[in-house]
């Protein structure tokens, strides 16, 4: 299995999450996720994290050069010297562009993009159901699912709209069991 450096796309409630848990398991990769860098970065008080906080105090997005500059240190790692699985990560052509120069600077380019797709009408139907299993209150709002479901296709769509071209995009079909899901994941790689 030599194909390990990773994209992960899906819209919300696509089980990205749950989905990149066993991947990361099967490439034996980290998985790497915006969330959890920024997370990491307010965290530890990094000059990056000080940056992305100016920004959500005030209510707003944090730019893309910050949010590059952020995976650009992480890339840098040790740990993904066999490997990567990125996770919210392009989520604009800007972003994509940049990382590909990254990714080109450090001899590590994508080899695939595994886009997990479902119909709107089910990603509401899992948000619902995960606001009430996991008390997650903005899964539970309609115009919030709307917004974020908007958002995606606004934004990250773009994305796989880049990648085709470049014969990177994988796309799984979301609907079915966990297993049913992986299943599918895993033939990207065999």
């Amino acid at each position: 299995m030599a194909s390990k450096n990773v994209g992960l796309f899906g819209p919300p409630g696509a089980g990205k999450g749950t989905q990149a848990a066993r991947l990361r398991e099967l490439l034996n990769v980290p998985h790497i996720s915006t969330g959890d860098m920024f997370r990491e970065n307010l965290k530890n008080g990094t000059d990056l994290g000080k940056k992305a906080q100016e920004y959500m105090n005030k209510g707003g997005l944090v730019p893309d050069e910050v949010t590059i500059a952020m995976v650009r240190e992480r890339l840098t790692r040790d740990d993904v010297k066999g490997g990567f699985l990125l996770d919210g990560f392009p989520r604009n052509v800007p972003q994509a562009e940049a990382l590909d120069k990254m990714l080109a600077e450090i001899g590590h380019p994508l080899d695939h993009v595994i886009n997990i797709s479902i119909p709107d009408d089910e990603v509401k139907a899992r948000l619902a159901r995960r606001a009430t299993i996991e008390g997650r209150a903005d899964d539970a709002m309609p115009a919030t699912v709307q917004y974020r479901l908007d958002t995606y296709k606004m934004q990250s769509e773009s994305c796989l709209i880049y990648y085709r071209p470049k014969g990177l995009v994988r796309d799984i079909d979301g609907l079915g069991t966990i297993d049913e899901v992986f299943t599918r994941i895993v033939r990207v790689f065999i």
